[in-house]
């Protein structure tokens, strides 16, 4: 799954060098981003002009601490991929007004965006990102209460307090995006899975709003549907 979704990406970034691309962090992705760091020590120039915007972040976590996305994504990514501060988009998680992050975001999005490829992993909720199950989704960047699921999150299970909100991408931001990579892979999963397949749209499933973009590649890992 991995290697193909790895193939995928870089067929993109051969096509298009200058690509923004969005990355989740958690255990989804993590197989691909180890393709990508061996493809980096073989062709490091194919990797010198993308530019990377990360998908969420933990609100109230300092980002130096391991448990942070900002952790994942320069350990997997940022530094193996070489790239740069000018063509990585980070946003902190412990700014008094959290919302002025989210402008910062928003704007960048308006300069550059949109998106060229967005890599995700659905949750066990069915969360994108931060964007929780609820009545009414949010669809630009913002600062979301957590539900129980992705507290227990393994990023942060460990800590002692964890943390309540989160920052992240809204749903108009994803689905603006020219390509969606969607990853299926993790136990505990079998049956948000099955519900994301039988392709009802609902707030309830936020990943299910991915079937209205003409542009998913799925890439499902088999151990995830027993």
């Amino acid at each position: 799954m991995s290697t193909a979704c790895a193939e995928s990406i870089l067929n993109d970034l051969d096509a298009k060098p200058t690509s923004v691309m969005a990355l989740a962090t958690g255990n989804s992705p993590l197989g691909v981003y180890h393709q990508l760091a061996l493809t980096y020590k073989e062709k490091p120039q194919f990797f010198d002009k993308l530019r990377i915007i990360k998908l969420d972040e933990w609100g109230g976590i300092p980002l130096e601490s391991p448990n942070t996305c900002e952790s994942f994504l320069q350990h997997q990514c940022i530094k193996p991929l070489n790239i740069s501060p000018h063509r990585y988009l980070s946003f902190g998680n412990h700014a008094d007004t959290p919302e002025i992050e989210c402008e910062k975001i928003q704007e960048w999005l308006r300069d550059h965006g949109p998106i060229d490829s967005c890599v995700l992993g659905m949750g066990k909720n069915g969360h994108l990102g931060f964007n929780e199950p609820a009545e009414m989704l949010s669809p630009h960047c913002h600062v979301a209460r957590l539900t129980k699921t992705s507290q227990q999150h393994s990023m942060v299970e460990s800590l002692s307090q964890q943390p309540i909100y989160g920052i992240t991408l809204g749903m108009a931001d994803i689905l603006q995006s020219k390509k969606i990579v969607l990853l299926l892979t993790g136990k505990g999963k079998v049956e948000i899975i099955q519900k994301f397949m039988t392709q009802k749209i609902t707030t309830q499933l936020p990943a299910s709003l991915l079937w209205l973009h003409p542009n998913v590649h799925c890439f499902v890992d088999g151990s995830a549907l027993t």
